[in-house]
């Protein structure tokens, strides 16, 4: 930043924090984003029956990689000690749910969430070579029968596949993130909820889950390597039996991430956001426009004839202003509002740190990056109102369609991809898989685009509404 710039970043801020209503809206939208997450998790209470007793929920597993996981697959396995393979013909799969599965899997013992590495034929998805719960590799399309392998050397785990058993084709070799020196080995089925979207009766859409459990049966079974004891066992939800070496499994549940839907979220603290950007917006619209009405503009184009700096720095100290305030609400949101959700009983889907702080800097980055775009409509526009309503259109409009489903599923995704409400994506702390079957409403907490795929979109628009502020600006302003 050069010396003169910063003189007038300098001169933009002492003009924005002499005017006493414009601090104070600025102040009003963190101060209404605090009071939301901590009455949100003050009012949410959630609990668990046993015996006719109210208790908290139980926790989800949690992987390997920190996220809460589904580990509720059919299994039935034998111990494996050092290196060795299985083998195996999935004769068929009768399942419902496209996601549902049937394979070989090598897992860390059988406590839920433990590290694992998967080969799979799905009932329509091909077959998939997966581990560690986030990880997919697709394989050949089509269903079963099919010919399926996994081999352990040393930490690695390769998966592959066949038609006939005789010519093998490698989907690819992974690396679980801790398999002990004895490990589980054998045959598992899974069969996620089938989810459908209806409309409610007060209008709006509603996702709804359905249990399905799938079969899948088993022959051609092969254990190679040190496997103490002869006896399979079983384990998770499902029924298994064997019959002249051919086994049929059952099984219901997953074997996967749990999905934005799956409990409370930090994301579902920040609707108090939506009020700190409607104050932003009004605040950095009249920063600009009140030189217009007060015909101040060219007292200031004089002090900084390059006209673009003058714009820049006004942007520089909305944006700026707007981050540092939006993210101390947010920080002191989550300090304080996530543990009083979790005294109410709720179940938060535990997140990295980074995850965390990922969300809470995207947020405050987005009510930033709203208002450089407000910015930027006042100076292209130079009437408050017009400015303001075109803001609050652009960003926040599009976001309260998608989230209360007063829009079509489609048409919300739609609004969500291109218009600058596509920002609002960083809030999601739990990221959607394409391996996990969801439901894809932005209500529940999916969003189409990654984070920063959104902010991307939103600072596009900014970018662009600046070019329009800064043409105008050099018409007839001095």
């Amino acid at each position: 930043m050069s010396v003169a710039f910063g003189r007038m970043v300098r001169a933009e801020w002492t003009k924005l924090r002499t005017v006493r209503a414009w601090t104070a809206g600025l102040a009003a939208g963190p101060l209404a984003v605090f009071a939301l997450a901590v009455a949100t998790a003050a009012g949410s209470t959630t609990g668990c029956g046993v015996n006719d007793t109210a208790v908290a929920c139980p926790a989800p597993p949690i992987g390997p990689g920190g996220q809460a996981v589904q580990d509720t697959a059919s299994f039935v396995h034998r111990e494996l000690s050092g290196d060795g393979s299985v083998t195996v013909r999935v004769a068929s799969l009768r399942a419902a749910a496209p996601w549902a599965k049937a394979g070989l899997l090598v897992k860390d013992g059988t406590r839920p969430g433990a590290s694992y590495a998967a080969v799979m034929v799905t009932a329509g998805h091909g077959a998939r070579l997966q581990h560690d719960f986030t990880e997919d590799l697709a394989g050949s399309p089509g269903a079963a029968p099919r010919w399926l392998r996994l081999t352990r050397t040393g930490q690695d785990v390769t998966g592959a596949e066949s038609a006939d058993g005789q010519r093998w084709r490698t989907l690819g070799t992974v690396r679980p993130a801790g398999l002990g020196p004895r490990v589980r080995v054998g045959m598992f089925v899974a069969s996620p909820e089938e989810l459908s979207v209806e409309g409610g009766h007060l209008g709006g859409v509603i996702a709804r889950g359905r249990p399905v459990a799938a079969t899948g049966v088993f022959d051609h079974l092969t254990l190679r390597g040190e496997t103490p004891g002869r006896a399979w066992t079983r384990s998770g939800e499902g029924a298994m039996t064997e019959a002249a070496g051919v086994y049929t499994v059952t099984g219901g549940g997953d074997i996967a991430p749990v999905g934005p839907h799956g409990g409370a979220t930090l994301q579902q603290l920040l609707s108090g956001v939506v009020l700190a950007l409607i104050a932003v917006i009004v605040v950095a619209t009249v920063f600009v426009t009140a030189e217009y009405r007060r015909g101040l503009i060219a007292a200031s184009l004089l002090a900084g004839p390059r006209r673009g700096r003058v714009l820049a720095a006004k942007a520089v100290v909305a944006g700026t202003v707007s981050f540092a305030g939006a993210l101390a609400a947010l920080v002191a949101s989550a300090l304080v509002a996530l543990p009083l959700l979790r005294a109410n009983g709720n179940l938060v889907l535990p997140v990295t740190p980074v995850a965390e702080a990922g969300v809470l800097a995207g947020t405050a980055a987005l009510v930033a990056l709203t208002a450089v775009l407000a910015v930027g409509l006042g100076a292209w526009l130079r009437r408050a109102t017009p400015a303001v309503i075109a803001a609050v259109a652009a960003v926040v409009l599009p976001y309260v369609l998608a989230t209360t489903s007063l829009l079509p599923p489609t048409v919300g995704q739609w609004l969500l991809r291109v218009s600058p409400a596509a920002g609002f994506a960083v809030q999601q702390s739990v990221p959607a898989y394409p391996h996990v079957p969801g439901s894809g409403l932005a209500q529940e907490g999916s969003f189409p685009l990654p984070g920063w795929a959104g902010l991307a979109v939103l600072a596009a628009y900014a970018a662009l509404a600046l070019g329009l502020g800064l043409r105008r600006l050099g018409r007839g302003d001095a």
